[in-house]
């Protein structure tokens, strides 16, 4: 079987590929410099945790690497595409195809229940209402909520939501899960049972970029970087 590491080797292009890239905002009469000439590489399977201030540049980051923004300068690839110059429709299609996001908040429609909160994402797909079913039954199956699919998000504990907010963002199967504080509303058992999935969607293949304050977290990941006025810095140990 091959590893990770020898996987990193074989690939002949990281997921992500970051070379200079900067994003500036004005506001009113300011010029805002919220990622000041980011260079950095994410490989397939890589567990990858973003630490640092608020206002440092995190939000903005997982912006871009969602193709939900272009950089202003730089160059940003993702599995060779590059994002700075897709239209628009293109970046839609890598949204839908590549990327899944996680949230702080779990984000689910409360009179739907959990298999429908999942199908939603295939709402835009041209799959077969059958096909359907299986890959939300099989993503539920896959956050261990194989039995709840019919339980509305009221009738699930805190865990269990993210846990359907999870399966929602996997049943595209994409390359790559984007998750912002995905633990931030959790207390610490529901905390770790969510992380305990999040390493094994990455062992499986998923490429995971995780932004976070929480230490107990960013100790998790195979690489640990921090972000800080717009400056990126590998701290990993």
């Amino acid at each position: 079987m091959t590893t990770k590491e020898e996987s990193m080797t074989i690939a002949a292009e990281p997921v992500y590929r970051l070379s200079g890239v900067t994003r500036t905002y004005t506001q009113k009469d300011r010029v805002v410099r919220a990622l000041t000439g980011v260079d950095l590489d994410i490989w397939a399977g890589e567990f990858v945790t973003i630490q640092g201030p608020t206002g440092g540049g995190k939000s903005t980051l997982l912006q871009l690497l969602g193709a939900l923004d272009r950089p202003t300068s730089g160059s940003l690839t993702l599995g060779g595409t590059e994002l700075a110059k897709s239209s628009d429709a293109e970046l839609t299609r890598l949204r839908a195809e590549e990327i899944g996001f996680v949230f702080q908040s779990f984000n689910l429609i409360p009179t739907l229940t959990a298999a429908e909160n999942v199908e939603m994402a295939l709402e835009t797909t041209r799959l077969s209402k059958p096909e359907r079913r299986r890959r939300v039954d099989e993503a539920l199956e896959h956050v261990g909520l194989a039995e709840r699919g019919d339980h509305l998000p009221s009738e699930l504990s805190g865990g269990q939501q993210q846990r359907v907010a999870i399966a929602r963002a996997i049943v595209r199967r994409p390359k790559v899960l984007l998750a912002d504080e995905p633990t931030g509303n959790l207390d610490e058992s529901m905390r770790d049972e969510i992380l305990v999935l999040l390493e094994g969607l990455c062992a499986e293949g998923i490429t995971m970029v995780v932004v976070t304050h929480d230490s107990a977290v960013a100790r998790r990941a195979s690489r640990r970087l921090h972000l800080a006025k717009g400056t990126i810095t590998d701290i990993t140990r």
